[in-house]
Formats: C-alpha cells, structure tokens, sequence
C-alpha cells in the first residue's frame, strides 16, 4: 500500500447509487450489472490506451450508506453514449493498495485486503468517503484507491 496525493481527474461512464448491504444480495445487488453495461456498450469506443475506473463517491454517511458507484474510463469519447455522466475525481490523499490476477477475483481479494486495513484497530488511517476509486491498469492488474484524511 502507498499513500499518494492524486491530483484529480476526469473519467465518464455509467452509474448508479447502491450500499454495501444490497451488493451482498445477488437479488439487489446492483454493480455487475452496473460493469455489464459498461463493457456491452463502452468498450467498442475505448482506445488501446484508456483505462477503464470503478468509482465509488457521494457517501450517505459511510460504507454503511448509500454511495454512488461509476463504471467509467478516462476516455471521453464515451461522452456520445446515452446514459453516461461525466465525473471528477477529487483531488486529495488516497492510500492505494495494488494487486495482479485474475479478474474479478484479484479485485475481491484486494477488496479484503482494504477493508481489514481499515478495520484494523490500529489502523493510522482514517477514511474520508469523499471518492474512492478502482483503477485497472492492465487485464490481471489493479488498484484501489481509497480517500483519506
């Protein structure tokens, strides 16, 4: 894990607004379908360079609440779809953890990996849920990205 100031970005995708709970139910979970969608109708638009972004942000509260979650990419040519929405990443400190393997797992471990950090009791960072953001730098390689104070 490395604590990084990002400086912000803009990325553009497909969202929708869900909580953690509801994502534990295969019946209201909401996010692979949210990913579906994204890779049926973006991926055609996506250069060779884009990367694609799972952003979490617009916390209710904490990851008890209601949060919005983006499948997106920094390319803007996903702009000209209908149903997208543009969003900026906000600038800050993040603690980004890294991970490589195979797709969907290696993300679902690193998921772990950030959740039992920040549960730890002594953890020296304390989240902001401001934004937090998945970012997939390669087909086995990714990282999260995590808002702190």
């Amino acid at each position: 894990m490395e604590n990084r100031t990002v400086s912000g970005f803009d990325v553009v995708g497909f969202s929708t607004r869900t909580k953690n709970e509801d994502e534990s139910n295969p019946s209201t979970a909401k996010i692979g379908q949210l990913w579906d969608i994204f890779y049926s109708q973006a991926a055609s638009k996506l250069r060779a360079d884009s990367l694609a972004y799972g952003v979490y942000c617009n916390y209710e509260t904490d990851h008890s609440g209601m949060f919005d979650v983006f499948a997106c990419s920094d390319s803007k040519a996903l702009q000209e779809l209908s149903g997208t929405r543009d969003l900026s990443i906000e600038p800050g400190q993040y603690l980004t953890f890294s991970a490589t393997g195979k797709m969907p797992q290696a993300v679902i471990d690193l998921w772990a990996e950030v959740w039992n950090h920040f549960s730890a009791d002594n953890c020296e960072h304390t989240r902001a849920y401001t934004t937090d953001f998945e970012c997939y730098k390669s087909a086995n390689e990714v990282e999260i990205s995590i808002s702190i104070k």
